[in-house]
């Protein structure tokens, strides 16, 4: 007889705990809604129904992947970021909720631009970039990416989240090749110390791409690259917002200092760590 779905999600949360997942009924339940092409508010009216066959083939795939510590965005290939649904792929990092901080002290300065034109360095999924515009109606802007697959990515994004008409992606390193100077300029660079690397959490690694994680052997390399382009291509009267590492604030205060920016405000995380950086062009 065939498992019905809330013994399906009940079977998988179980096995999601033995491995120590601290989110296993929500894995489970987010697995199961996924392999019944089904929103998870809707599980509760076919919690007694019986799991299709395809469905429950599908599932311990699913499972087999989350037990390998693979993110359960990865595997349903989507994430939810400052309250809207991106697509990824292994194209792109996956974007953490720690970022919503660099979002946040963007849209702190919306009074000073009234229409302001933004850079996001490294865009990714485009989530950055994307989510400021959401909250930013009049303003405009690229984002730039070394992998072609991440532009993709991203511009699919904006499609389906209807800013496409306000957001431009480009293949480039940095700001090579742009043509225009900026109000703002928004990067979260890959900062983390290629020795850091192999000691975190496998399901914080093994699934990104390690191009958007790796900063060299200290952690800076990509601050020391996009710095002092990023005080070429920003307006006189624009800033810089640099989403860094727990414990970076002094000298990536430093290196903005070295590339002629005057640093001028910290944004903390939800945990205390100073994750964004504002500096003003010196």
């Amino acid at each position: 007889m065939a498992k019905t779905v809330a013994q399906a999600i009940a079977d998988l949360t179980a096995r999601f705990a033995a491995v120590d997942s601290g989110s296993a009924r929500l894995d489970a339940r987010v697995l199961t809604a996924h392999a019944l092409g089904r929103d998870t508010d809707q599980l509760f009216s076919r919690a007694e129904l019986p799991l299709p066959p395809g469905a429950e083939a599908a599932l311990e795939g699913f499972a087999a992947r989350r037990l390998a510590f693979e993110p359960v965005s990865r595997i349903i290939g989507r994430r939810e970021f400052w309250s809207m649904d991106f697509v990824l792929t292994r194209d792109t990092l996956d974007p953490r909720p720690d970022t919503e901080t660099l979002v946040a002290a963007v849209l702190a300065v919306r009074e000073a631009y009234p229409a302001p034109r933004l850079l996001d360095l490294g865009t990714g999924t485009g989530c950055i970039l994307l989510a400021i515009l959401k909250d930013w109606p009049t303003g405009t802007g690229i984002g730039v990416d070394l992998n072609p697959g991440a532009v993709n990515v991203a511009a699919d994004n904006a499609q389906r989240l209807g800013l496409a008409s306000r957001a431009a992606f480009h293949v480039g390193n940095w700001c090579a090749g742009l043509g225009e100077k900026f109000d703002l300029i928004v990067t979260n660079p890959p900062y983390i110390a290629d020795g850091e690397l192999e000691n975190l959490a496998p399901g914080m690694t093994r699934f990104d791409p390690r191009v958007a994680l790796s900063g060299g052997r200290d952690g800076l390399a990509a601050f020391r690259a996009l710095l002092p382009e990023a005080h070429r291509y920003l307006r006189e009267n624009g800033r810089i917002f640099l989403e860094i590492g727990a414990g970076q604030a002094e000298t990536v205060s430093g290196l903005l200092a070295a590339s002629g920016f005057r640093p001028t405000g910290e944004h903390a995380d939800l945990a205390g760590f100073v994750r964004c950086l504002e500096a003003v062009p010196a």
